[in-house]
Formats: structure tokens, C-alpha cells, sequence
């Protein structure tokens, strides 16, 4: 069975949403970052970067098992081994890795900067806030473009590119940022949110936070 490293986080969550979409069965194993787990020498015998996802295939695509991190990665192989949420070829493909980049590359990273200095770093940076929050605005601005075309971002069709992004948005209040001059990416928000088997990965998801 497929097990997934976890907790409660903008990028965890993408994996247990594809998992769901595709209909597979799979372990959810919490991974507390709250109280630093993610250091614990049996998760970084995992991953060296001591981040999470972390996905675990015992039989691979060949076979062999495969330990794999980085929610990107972890979308595009899960995506290529079961044939969805991913076009086979052709510029329909090439969209889809469009928006999986400038997720991984522009958008991902301002909101989680954004967030860590307006909620966690341990001193004010007026100038780092602004210009992580700026650029989380930006970046949204440049989604909320692509979408007033399309009914996804990569398309006509949902793909793994959609739970890439829904992720971050999932959590936009961490980045300070909202949808009221994003109405095309709060229209998308809203239908994503809606899926069922969003709503499944969401809810195991947010199960992994200990009760207090």
C-alpha cells in the first residue's frame, strides 16, 4: 500500500487530494513539525531535506520500492503511473507543467515567505513582509489572469497542476492574502473545493493535528 509522510500543510495536502482523485488506496502517517518530528533521524533516513510529503511506493512502477519527496514530483509520478490528472503529450501536457512550475518556482514559494514573516520569524522585517506579500499579490494577480480563460489552470480539464496550487491557496490567510481582486481564482477556489474527493484529502488531512 501507498503510504504518505504528512501533517497538516499547504504542501501534505496535495498528495492525499491526488491520492483521492485517483481513487487509491493509501496510509496517511502523521509527522508532527509542530513539535519537530520532521528532524527525527527516522524521517530524515526519509528525506535529508526534513520536509514533508514524503511518499512511499513498496512496489514502485518497475517493481522496486521507491521513497520520493517534494509535492511536485510526487503529483507528476503518481499522475504518469496511473494515467490521470495529467495529458499523455502535446501543448496540453506542456500547460499542465506550465502552471506545475510557476507554482513551484513563483507562486508557492512568496506565499510561504509571506506567511513566515508576518507569523513566525522571530523578528519584524518590514521589508521582507513587503516584499513576500507583495509578491504573493502578484503572483495571485498572474493566476487570476490565466483563469479568467480557463476553467482550470492548465485548461479546460483538472489536473494535478489544480492540486499543486490548491494547495497554497488552501491556507492563503497564513500568506496574508485573499480573493477579493482574484475573482476568477475565488471562482476556480470554489469548484475545487467542492470536489469530493478534495473534500476526502482535506479531511484526512486536517486529522493529522493532534486533539488538544
Amino acid at each position: 500500500m501507498l503510504t504518505v509522510h504528512a501533517f497538516a500543510t499547504p504542501n501534505s495536502v496535495k498528495v492525499p487530494i491526488a491520492l483521492e482523485e485517483l481513487g487509491l488506496d493509501y496510509q496517511l502517517l502523521p509527522v508532527n513539525i509542530r513539535q519537530g518530528e520532521q528532524k527525527h533521524k527516522a524521517f530524515i533516513a526519509l528525506n535529508a531535506n526534513a520536509k514533508v510529503p514524503v511518499l512511499t511506493d513498496p512496489v514502485g512502477d518497475n517493481g522496486q520500492p521507491i521513497v520520493l519527496t517534494e509535492s511536485a514530483a510526487i503529483l507528476v509520478y503518481l499522475a504518469e503511473r496511473y494515467g490521470q490528472l495529467l495529458p499523455f503529450e502535446g501543448v496540453a501536457r506542456a500547460r499542465v507543467f506550465e502552471q506545475l512550475f510557476f507554482h513551484a518556482s513563483a507562486l508557492s514559494p512568496a506565499f510561504g515567505q509571506s506567511g513566515y514573516f508576518q507569523k513566525l520569524a522571530s523578528e519584524p522585517n518590514p521589508a521582507a513582509i513587503a516584499r513576500f506579500h507583495g509578491e504573493a499579490k502578484r503572483t495571485l494577480a498572474v493566476l487570476d489572469g490565466v483563469l479568467a480563460n480557463n476553467a482550470y489552470v492548465a485548461g479546460e480539464d483538472f489536473s494535478i497542476a489544480d492540486i499543486a496550487h490548491f494547495g497554497w491557496l488552501w491556507r492563503k490567510e497564513f500568506a496574508g492574502v485573499d480573493f477579493a481582486e482574484s475573482p476568477h481564482v475565488e471562482r476556480w477556489f470554489r469548484t475545487v473545493s467542492q470536489r469530493p474527493a478534495v473534500l476526502r484529502g482535506i479531511e484526512r488531512t486536517n486529522a493529522l493535528i493532534p486533539q488538544a
